[in-house]
Formats: structure tokens, sequence, C-alpha cells
């Protein structure tokens, strides 16, 4: 197989197997009400102040009105809060209660051991050009 083909056999599996397992790490027990997108809401609005329902959106590149429905979800299963802003009333904020703060932790650390997989496997020269073969490989993606 030539290099071209081992790439994107490489890029496409592990893309797939990425979401498939980063949902199977996250669905334990105390989690398993949410789905790998619900992270991903969760992941936006952080664990620092509080964030409007748009800078939120626009993080995760989604419509107010789709963020909205997500939003709904985690509110009723107990992981986000919205909260009046203090300055504009009319202006919601949203932020991670304890149990989005625990899901987020656990969700982290599953990045971390990914991450260190890898890391602890290669020579600091190795992780250099790995680290500027992703960014390639972001900038590309960032660009369509």
């Amino acid at each position: 197989m030539d290099r071209y083909q081992t790439i994107n056999d490489v890029l496409v599996t592990l893309f797939n197997d990425i979401l498939d397992i980063e949902e199977k790490a996250l669905i334990i027990e105390e989690f398993q009400d949410i789905s790998i997108n619900d992270m991903h809401v969760m992941e936006a609005v952080g664990l620092q102040e509080p964030k409007n329902m748009s800078t939120v959106a626009k993080a995760l590149s989604v419509t107010v009105g789709t963020l909205t429905i997500a939003v709904n979800s985690l509110v009723k299963k107990g992981y986000v809060e919205r909260v009046r802003s203090v300055e504009d009333r009319r202006v919601v904020l949203l932020s991670l209660t304890e149990k989005g703060r625990r899901a987020y932790a656990h969700h982290q650390r599953f990045h971390e051991n990914m991450v260190h997989a890898v890391v602890e496997r290669l020579e600091d020269q190795e992780l250099e050009v790995l680290v500027k073969a992703l960014r390639y490989l972001e900038d590309y993606f960032r660009s369509i």
C-alpha cells in the first residue's frame, strides 16, 4: 500500500474510532444519559465564567436555535444551568452545574489519557513532526 493510501486509511479509521471510543469512555453509570454531542456542548460552555448562547453556538458552529434544543435537554438532565445576566436581564448565560463539572472532568481525563498514550512513545523530534503534521491537517480542515 502506498503512503497516500496508508495516511487516508489511518485518518479515516482514527476519526471513526475516536468518536466511538470517546462516546464509550464517556458513558459510565453516572453519565449514561448524555451523548458525545452533549459533552461537546458542555465543553463549549466550559468551566470559566458563564457564557451567553451566541458565544457557545459560535464555538460549536451551530445556530442558537440548534443550541437551544441541546441546552434544554442538558438543563433538564441537570448538567447545565441558565442564569440571567446581572448587567442585562435579557441575556441568558450558561454554566455547568456540579454534575456538569464532573462530566467535563471525566471527559478531560479521557483526552489526557489519549494524548499521553501517543506522547509517551515518541522522541522529542518525532513529537515535533507529529505536531507540525497535525497543524497542517487542522489548517486544511479550517480552510474548507
